[in-house]
């Protein structure tokens, strides 16, 4: 049995080496295909000097040579990198001064855009391109060599290194609430961890085809791509922007014949509301899993009447925990407008909730923070000490011996049924007229009325009520909704200090690189219309 990720991929590649294991766009690569490339870029990382531990940055978007890229680095001993390949070039320069990168591997596109704003890039000795090599004027004060070239020769076989579960296999930086890029690191363990619990958990096997949504910098694509090959499946990835077209998302769901899909759950709505997904065959479709953010219960309802041959799984967790918690949808009420549980911890974790006295939370309506222990938990924020001690606590119902447990930030309560049910981000808690208020609580409520396609709200300080609640809504159709309307349907499911002062109407609402709602963003604009 393999211990390290990359040892998924020579089992499959070994049992089934003609099966097809990526499809992107018109394009196919076998798993025998797979193994070799990746072998071969795995030996000219290793000929330019990338040893292990070092850090290899993936500043691509998602594509056959991506998937290449991210074997070929963990077959050389170091950890993959991804980065946004639409982020700004300083962001980019941030991420790869603090992971002190000695290799980029990227696109001619994203190359200069990262020169042109940040060129001294010290610790960076070479960029490898999948494209074109730049023109020699400009601004590259290192050596660039294209991939093809750079493969061309290498040994298909395996490079012979060895290493640990405890090696580093990635590091996915995320802002959090700061926006200061962050990174998480992820070591061979803790991802597989996660990889064999999802693989079992949800029966992949060869003859699925997932799709993979998420683009390699945020973390659910570690279960498409990893599950996927350990099960030697096909995996579909998912070009970026098609979620912004969901007709031709629903396209490449019904042709290629999805049987697992794995997104956040806003990619699921548009799916829903603007796919056509009525006139599609999705027969095929057996599994439905979504992450990274409350699923509104209105449009998960109207989901699974339309695909109710599907299971449905809410999949919960931090990029520094994997998942942690998981819960298989059951029928939801007509009347139900509270989102639905993210359930009990998975296989070889536990997650324990401590409520403000500091007592483990044990009965149900109880409130506390959750924390997470186990394998899947991450290492810490690379280079950044201060920030891993603060993200943990030394275990309290751990006797006998020091060991830490990582604080997710998130607030739960505990249902008879023994599920946690996600009440918001701590930082999401405001105080308003001297009430504790939970905004998602209220994004709950608006997300109730038929005529809401999407809603968020904000707090915005102010001296007499502490905050003031601030609502973004996006209308659904064409039905006239204006303020008072909005105001009078949260005054029929909320208390009165929880009703928005304010209440601003969208046509969209910004979006992350991850397809989740840019809250900071709306929070920002708001803060500047207010001064």
């Amino acid at each position: 049995m393999g211990f390290l990720l990359h040892h998924l991929l020579a089992e499959s590649a070994s049992r089934s080496p003609e099966a097809t294991a990526i499809k992107f766009k018109r394009e196919n690569v076998t798993y025998g295909e797979l193994e070799e490339r990746s072998n071969q870029l795995a030996h000219a990382l290793i000929d330019v000097g990338i040893a292990p531990g070092d850090r290899v940055g993936l500043c691509l978007e998602k594509s056959l040579a991506s998937v290449i890229s991210v074997f070929a680095v963990l077959k050389a001993g170091a950890c993959y990198v991804p980065v946004d390949a639409h982020a700004p070039g300083p962001r980019v320069a941030d991420i790869v001064q603090q992971c002190a990168m000695r290799c980029l591997i990227t696109t001619a596109a994203a190359g200069e855009r990262l020169f042109k704003t940040s060129p001294d890039r010290r610790s960076l000795e070479r960029i490898f391109f999948v494209d074109d090599v730049p023109n020699a004027s400009l601004p590259y004060p290192l050596q660039c060599v294209g991939l093809s070239q750079a493969i061309s020769g290498q040994s298909k076989d395996p490079p012979a290194l060895g290493g640990t579960n405890q090696d580093l296999a990635y590091v996915l930086f995320t802002s959090g609430s700061t926006g200061t890029p962050k990174g998480v690191m992820l070591s061979h363990l803790n991802a597989l961890t996660f990889v064999n619990w999802g693989y079992e958990t949800f029966n992949i096997r060869a003859d699925d085809r997932l799709s993979n949504h998420a683009p390699l910098s945020f973390d659910l694509s570690v279960f498409d791509i990893f599950a996927g090959v350990k099960a030697g499946a096909t995996i579909s990835l998912v070009p970026e922007g098609l979620s912004s077209f969901p007709v031709r998302l629903a396209e490449l769901l019904e042709e290629h014949r999805i049987t697992v899909w794995y997104s956040v759950p806003s990619v699921l709505t548009l799916l829903l509301t603007h796919g056509k997904l009525q006139n599609r065959d999705l027969r095929d479709l057996r599994l439905i899993l979504f992450a990274g953010e409350v699923f509104p219960v209105k449009y998960l309802r109207r989901l699974m009447k339309l695909v109710p041959h599907a299971k449905y799984f809410n999949l919960y967790g931090p990029t520094e925990t994997n998942v942690c918690t998981y819960y298989e949808v059951e029928p939801i009420p007509e009347d139900q407008v509270t989102p639905i549980p993210i359930g009990k911890g998975c296989a070889n974790t536990e997650v324990f909730a401590i409520d403000e006295q500091g007592q483990r939370v044990i009965g149900a309506g109880q409130e506390g923070l959750l924390y997470v222990r186990g394998s899947t938990v991450m290492q810490g924020y690379y280079a950044r000490p201060a920030d891993t001690e603060r993200a943990f606590i030394r275990n309290p119902f751990s006797h006998g011996r020091d060991e830490k447990a990582y604080c997710t930030g998130d607030l739960v309560t505990l249902d008879t049924k023994g599920n946690y049910h996600f009440l918001g981000r701590r930082d999401h808690m405001i105080k308003t007229r001297g009430y504790r208020v939970e905004l998602g609580e209220i994004e709950s409520a608006l997300y109730a009325h038929p005529a809401i396609r999407e809603a968020v709200a904000v707090a915005l300080p102010d001296e007499l009520l502490g905050n003031k609640i601030k609502v973004f809504v996006v209308p659904e159709g064409s039905r006239p909704l204006d303020e008072r309307e909005v105001k009078r349907h949260c005054a029929r499911l909320l208390p009165r200090y929880m009703i928005p002062e304010d209440v601003e109407f969208r046509a969209l609402l910004p979006r992350t690189s991850t397809d989740k709602v840019d809250r900071t963003r709306l929070n920002a604009e708001s803060t500047k219309a207010q001064e």
